[in-house]
């Protein structure tokens, strides 16, 4: 018997900081799943001590003021390509609204941080979530290139091709082919 879960991963890390946290006994608030403000001052024992119990459950506390705004960039891509009430404008201009820098700035930072673009990430990120949309929904790549703002099929066919080396097409085959696998071992 095989058990199909689907995380809720910010569910999780939450459960997981409130629980850890709570052995410090110190104030704080969780500002997302990613931030914390604590409420009171902390002496650097404690500090360490945290920092070693977070990194256990693959939490790295980033320091590196330039990180910091990497990983804002990063998880507002995310939630920008992950939101479905996301609002369809141009990453630039969403991520420049958002993050209160401008976009030359976020772009310069960030592939000075990551050696790598922003575009490229963005891409990663929407080829992810096709792949999801693919698995988990059954859509037709139509109404995923219109859900992702894509210029075309054409355009999403290329962008995941060049990013998995498969076309969408041979993947939802291998995805068809997995599941009929799995339903025949169920039965």
């Amino acid at each position: 018997m095989k058990l199909f879960l689907k995380p809720d991963t910010a569910f999780l890390i939450k459960k997981i900081l409130e629980e850890k946290l709570a052995v410090f006994n110190v104030k704080y608030n969780l500002i997302n799943t990613n931030e914390i403000l604590f409420l009171e001052s902390i002496d650097t024992a404690t500090y360490e001590k945290i920092a070693v119990v977070l990194n256990e459950y693959g939490f790295e506390i980033i320091e590196n003021q330039k990180n910091i705004i990497v990983q804002k960039i990063k998880e507002t891509i995310i939630e920008m390509i992950f939101n479905e009430e996301a609002p369809a404008v141009k990453s630039s201009v969403y991520l420049a609204e958002k993050l209160n820098h401008s976009y030359g700035y976020l772009s310069n930072l960030f592939s000075e941080v990551t050696y790598t673009s922003i575009e490229n990430f963005i891409i990663i990120q929407k080829i992810e979530y096709v792949k999801k949309l693919i698995t988990l929904h059954n859509l037709t790549l139509t109404e995923i290139a219109f859900k992702l703002n894509y210029s075309s099929v054409a355009h999403l066919s290329s962008q995941f091709k060049n990013t998995t080396g498969i076309t969408p097409s041979a993947f939802q085959r291998i995805i068809k082919k997995r599941n009929e696998i799995t339903n025949q071992n169920i039965n």
